[in-house]
């Protein structure tokens, strides 16, 4: 795992220069990012509009090994329900029955939805029981809990530099209720987007973004309809530089991933990708490395990463990664092992 030593501000948009800084420190046991103070201890349970936590801490009824951080992965510093969403303790305030509106955001009834349409919103301390739509720039959504079936939990919609941290996000339950994607940059042209210290649970997709930064959230428990491809994390292909680092993201179905950098169509470049000192276990493979549907890849860096063998033997049903093109430029698989163990994990 990787020492960090580098601002947030590099890591969000200094693309190729923020995967060479990650670097620098060498290994260490994990190390959050940097933030503003970063979050309380406590987690979220599963009702609002008031957190209590903590709650989930890792994979029910499993055993750790010495060095394993599977079971309890906050003992190895990584995410899990101790240490993101919305801090125990917190007092939310119910959309729309407490409240309606605030500055720069209100209460749809029409399309029963919460819009936020001021450039530089902050959402704090809110229990959401419907989408909440970003239509506006340098936003900061932070200790807020959205529970929805719908479509999309968080979307945003043509946005730059919107901040989503400390918040528990998930569907209404885990089959029919569960929310389509968690976090979604609905059109692909958000720039600037920081996604970290979050709890999603109960999604098809859990974050669904092309370029930032998505940093030590806690993914798991997916929900599951009939027909569903299930993604914790969708990078859906793209040039743009992308950072994911010291998430836990545990996915105990057999299809699709943890992280997905494949393009959505045949014949797009995907290239720019660093998938850094996560935690994994599940799915068919853990990752989806871009070379799926036939694309050029090139800068697709997967290192110190740990795999568990949480649900599978092999991480992911089939083995911990995929489609990765180590003969393409700047490509790199290295580091990555089997949680607990000084163990390779091999490109399946």
């Amino acid at each position: 795992m990787l020492a960090l030593g580098v601002s947030l501000g590099l890591i969000v948009c200094g693309g190729t220069a923020s995967a060479l800084a990650l670097h620098l420190g060498g290994t260490s046991p994990h190390t959050a990012l940097p933030t503003d103070g970063g979050p309380t201890a406590g987690g979220p349970t599963d009702i609002g509009p008031s957190e209590i936590g903590p709650t989930e801490t890792g994979a029910p009824g499993s055993t750790q090994a010495p060095g394993d951080c599977i079971a309890a992965p906050n003992s190895c510093g990584f995410p899990d329900g101790t240490n993101t969403g919305v801090p125990g303790g917190t007092v939310l305030l119910s959309v729309p029955g407490q409240v309606s509106s605030g500055p720069g955001w209100y209460y749809n009834p029409t399309g029963h939805d919460v819009i936020v349409d001021a450039d530089g919103t902050v959402l704090s301390g809110l229990y959401i029981p419907y989408d909440l739509v970003i239509n506006a720039s340098n936003v900061t959504v932070r200790d807020v809990r959205v529970v929805t079936g719908g479509y999309f939990g968080i979307s945003l919609t043509h946005t730059t530099g919107v901040t989503i941290e400390d918040a528990t996000i998930s569907g209404q339950n885990a089959t029919t209720g569960r929310v389509g994607s968690a976090i979604d940059d609905v059109y692909g042209d958000s720039t600037g987007i920081v996604i970290k210290d979050n709890n999603i649970f109960q999604f098809k997709t859990g974050v669904q973004i092309s370029t930032g930064l998505i940093a030590d959230n806690y993914i798991h428990d997916p929900g599951y309809v009939k027909g569903d491809h299930t993604n914790g994390i969708f990078a859906d292909g793209t040039t743009k530089p992308l950072t994911i680092y010291g998430n836990t993201v545990f996915n105990d179905l057999g299809q699709t991933d943890d992280i997905s950098l494949d393009a959505s169509s045949s014949g797009k470049d995907v290239a720019n990708k660093f998938v850094v000192d996560n935690l994994l276990a599940g799915g068919a493979y853990c990752i989806y490395g871009g070379d799926a549907r036939n694309g050029r890849t090139s800068n697709i860096v997967i290192e110190d990463n740990e795999f568990g063998r949480l649900y599978y033997p092999d991480g992911g049903q089939y083995g911990p990664a995929a489609y990765v093109d180590l003969q393409q430029a700047g490509n790199v698989w290295s580091g990555n092992v089997w949680s607990g163990t000084s163990d390779p994990a091999m490109v399946g």
